[in-house]
Protein backbone atom coordinates (compact mmCIF):
# COMPACT_ATOMS: atom_id res chain seq x y z
CA UNK A 1 0.00 0.00 0.00
CA UNK A 2 1.20 3.44 -0.50
CA UNK A 3 2.88 5.11 2.76
CA UNK A 4 0.41 7.96 2.71
CA UNK A 5 -2.31 6.97 1.55
CA UNK A 6 -2.05 4.83 4.45
CA UNK A 7 -1.37 8.04 6.83
CA UNK A 8 -4.44 9.41 5.88
CA UNK A 9 -6.44 6.67 5.74
CA UNK A 10 -5.60 5.90 9.66
CA UNK A 11 -6.45 9.55 10.63
CA UNK A 12 -9.65 9.35 8.63
CA UNK A 13 -10.54 5.87 10.81
CA UNK A 14 -9.46 7.13 13.59
CA UNK A 15 -11.08 10.42 14.17
CA UNK A 16 -14.81 8.24 12.90
CA UNK A 17 -14.14 5.96 15.82
CA UNK A 18 -13.62 8.96 18.52
CA UNK A 19 -9.95 8.04 19.19
CA UNK A 20 -7.74 10.33 21.21
CA UNK A 21 -4.68 9.39 18.83
CA UNK A 22 -3.64 7.59 16.06
CA UNK A 23 -0.12 5.32 15.94
CA UNK A 24 1.88 5.15 12.56
CA UNK A 25 4.45 3.41 10.96
CA UNK A 26 7.34 5.85 10.67
CA UNK A 27 8.59 7.37 7.81
CA UNK A 28 10.22 10.63 6.80
CA UNK A 29 7.46 11.65 4.65
CA UNK A 30 4.97 10.41 7.08
CA UNK A 31 6.62 12.35 10.35
CA UNK A 32 6.81 15.87 8.02
CA UNK A 33 3.39 15.48 6.59
CA UNK A 34 1.99 14.95 10.33
CA UNK A 35 4.14 18.07 11.35
CA UNK A 36 2.46 19.97 8.65
CA UNK A 37 -1.04 18.77 10.14
CA UNK A 38 0.10 20.19 13.37
CA UNK A 39 1.42 23.53 12.10
CA UNK A 40 -1.89 24.20 10.21
CA UNK A 41 -3.88 23.42 13.81
CA UNK A 42 -5.72 19.90 11.97
CA UNK A 43 -4.20 17.62 14.60
CA UNK A 44 -2.88 18.35 18.06
CA UNK A 45 0.76 17.21 18.57
CA UNK A 46 2.45 14.84 16.65
CA UNK A 47 5.84 12.49 18.68
CA UNK A 48 8.16 10.06 17.08
CA UNK A 49 8.56 7.23 19.44
CA UNK A 50 10.55 3.92 19.51
CA UNK A 51 14.35 2.62 18.06
CA UNK A 52 14.91 2.44 14.37
CA UNK A 53 12.29 -0.54 12.63
CA UNK A 54 9.96 -0.46 16.32
CA UNK A 55 9.77 3.53 15.27
CA UNK A 56 6.67 4.82 15.37
CA UNK A 57 4.55 8.19 14.54
CA UNK A 58 1.89 9.05 17.61
CA UNK A 59 -0.49 11.81 16.07
CA UNK A 60 -2.81 13.08 18.92
CA UNK A 61 -6.02 14.16 17.05
CA UNK A 62 -8.03 17.31 17.50
CA UNK A 63 -11.69 17.61 18.83
CA UNK A 64 -13.99 20.75 19.22
CA UNK A 65 -17.08 20.01 21.21
CA UNK A 66 -17.01 15.97 20.02
CA UNK A 67 -16.27 16.87 16.41
CA UNK A 68 -13.07 16.44 14.46
CA UNK A 69 -11.00 19.20 13.48
CA UNK A 70 -10.69 17.66 10.11
CA UNK A 71 -13.84 17.09 7.90
CA UNK A 72 -12.12 15.22 5.03
CA UNK A 73 -8.53 14.29 4.05
CA UNK A 74 -8.66 13.79 0.05
CA UNK A 75 -5.21 12.06 -1.58
CA UNK A 76 -4.66 13.54 -4.78
CA UNK A 77 -1.79 12.76 -6.45
CA UNK A 78 -1.34 8.71 -7.09
CA UNK A 79 1.57 6.20 -7.59
CA UNK A 80 -0.55 5.69 -10.51
CA UNK A 81 -1.30 9.01 -11.26
CA UNK A 82 0.93 11.58 -10.42
CA UNK A 83 -0.40 15.38 -10.37
CA UNK A 84 2.29 18.33 -10.76
CA UNK A 85 1.19 21.94 -10.72
CA UNK A 86 3.14 24.76 -10.96
CA UNK A 87 3.68 27.71 -8.60
CA UNK A 88 0.76 30.23 -10.84
CA UNK A 89 -1.73 26.81 -10.61
CA UNK A 90 -1.63 26.26 -6.85
CA UNK A 91 -5.25 27.13 -5.81
CA UNK A 92 -6.30 27.57 -2.05
CA UNK A 93 -8.27 24.95 -0.38
CA UNK A 94 -12.40 25.36 0.01
CA UNK A 95 -11.90 29.43 -0.33
CA UNK A 96 -8.78 29.06 2.20
CA UNK A 97 -10.71 26.79 4.79
CA UNK A 98 -8.44 23.76 4.30
CA UNK A 99 -5.07 23.14 2.90
CA UNK A 100 -3.29 21.27 0.00
CA UNK A 101 0.43 19.73 1.07
CA UNK A 102 2.58 20.15 -1.90
CA UNK A 103 5.91 18.33 -2.07
CA UNK A 104 8.51 20.57 -3.50
CA UNK A 105 11.82 20.76 -4.45
CA UNK A 106 12.50 22.28 -0.78
CA UNK A 107 10.38 19.31 0.67
CA UNK A 108 6.83 19.20 2.12
CA UNK A 109 5.05 22.34 2.21
CA UNK A 110 1.23 23.62 2.70
CA UNK A 111 -0.06 25.71 -0.59
CA UNK A 112 0.39 28.88 1.60
CA UNK A 113 3.90 27.89 2.19
CA UNK A 114 4.33 27.00 -1.33
CA UNK A 115 2.58 30.06 -3.32
CA UNK A 116 5.23 32.47 0.00
CA UNK A 117 8.32 30.56 -0.97
CA UNK A 118 7.37 30.86 -5.19
CA UNK A 119 7.57 27.20 -5.50
CA UNK A 120 5.45 24.42 -7.20
CA UNK A 121 5.91 20.94 -7.06
CA UNK A 122 3.67 17.35 -7.07
CA UNK A 123 0.62 17.63 -4.81
CA UNK A 124 -0.20 14.98 -2.16
CA UNK A 125 -3.28 15.62 -0.88
CA UNK A 126 -6.05 18.53 -0.07
CA UNK A 127 -7.08 18.55 4.16
CA UNK A 128 -9.84 20.49 5.69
Amino acid sequence: MDPISDILIRIKNAQKAGKPSVEVPFSKVKFELAKIFERENFVEGVEEKGKKAAKKIYINLKYKDGIPAIENITRKSRPSGRIYLGKDKIRSVRQGYGRAIISTSKGLMSDKEARKAGLGGELICEIW
